[in-house]
């Protein structure tokens, strides 16, 4: 079997090639937004998260050009620089679509749809998990809990949320994607590219129209604690009488009908402890 030059380099020891160079415009360009990020920290070592997003901004995903020159203006190795933009999933090491499409698909959201939901664009699209359609549009990948389960399952495109989403509306979303018409998140600023998202993370402002107004709010189940933390509702009172009557829960009675169901956290449980008349017999050690 063959090698290539490159391949017999490495097995040889040879130092790795030089990374091809920005064009002088670009790097220009980036050396002022370099300059204006690395002013925000005492230690430069510090700017370079957002570096990399810089970097990815420009090209679309961090490549070893975008790499050597975050090592040239935080002197650098390029080892590490490289060590942490291999370590975090939000950069990109290849290229990949104007749209990332995430589907969550962590406990929650993978029991209320989101396997399917990736089932099924990975069907819909042609493409795996961190695949690219053909037409550059879409990158498909499934992702780790974003911490809105209250409106499970969740895809995200760009990291804006599209809530409670099913398999039809999921593929309906990447269609609209595609083809270019507009997509309105669930909540949140409005959608833009991938590489304008990699700018606005790189911490430079975000000149979406209407991208503060549109912000949004996490879900009644998520904010229920910190209502009852502010005394704005009562808190449940849940009482199970044993003669079978209405139960008061926060206040109100409820008369529960002859087919609802209790849990087993709010029935009562014929035990030793909730129940003097039917206690527990020995064990089978105390019995021997």
């Amino acid at each position: 079997m063959t090698t290539s030059s490159s391949e017999r380099g490495v097995s040889l020891g040879m130092p790795e090639l030089p990374a091809p160079a920005y064009p002088d415009d670009v790097r220009a360009r980036l050396e002022t937004d370099a300059r204006e990020i690395v002013a925000r920290y005492p230690d430069s070592r510090s700017a370079l998260l957002p570096l990399l997003h810089l970097v990815q901004s420009e090209e679309g995903h961090v490549t070893r050009t975008g790499m050597q020159f975050c090592a040239d203006v935080l002197g650098l190795t390029t080892a590490e620089v490289t060590a942490v933009a291999t370590f975090y999933t939000m950069y990109r090491r290849g290229p990949s679509g104007d749209y990332q499409v995430g589907v969550c698909t962590n406990t929650l959201c993978a029991v209320m749809g989101g396997d399917a939901i990736f089932e099924s664009l990975q069907e819909h699209l042609g493409v795996g998990n961190g695949g690219t359609t053909e037409d550059g549009k879409v990158t498909l990948e499934h992702i780790e809990c974003n911490a809105a389960c209250d409106f499970a399952p969740v895809v995200m495109v760009n990291w804006e949320f599209f809530d409670n989403q099913t398999p039809a509306s999921a593929k309906a979303l990447v269609d609209d994607l595609r083809a270019g018409r507009p997509v309105t998140p669930t909540r949140g600023a409005p959608l833009c590219t991938f590489k304008e998202t990699a700018r606005i993370l790189a911490g430079f402002p975000d000149e979406r129209d209407g991208a503060v107004a549109a912000g949004g709010s996490a879900g009644p189940a998520s904010l229920a604690g910190l209502k009852l933390a502010k005394g704005e509702v009562s808190a449940a009172r849940v009482v199970h009488p044993r003669d079978g009557g209405p139960h008061d829960v926060g206040g109100d009675v409820h008369d529960p009908s002859p087919t609802e169901h209790l849990s087993s956290h709010d029935a009562p449980q014929d035990t030793s402890a909730s129940d003097p008349a039917h206690p527990a017999g020995p064990t089978a050690e105390e019995g021997e």
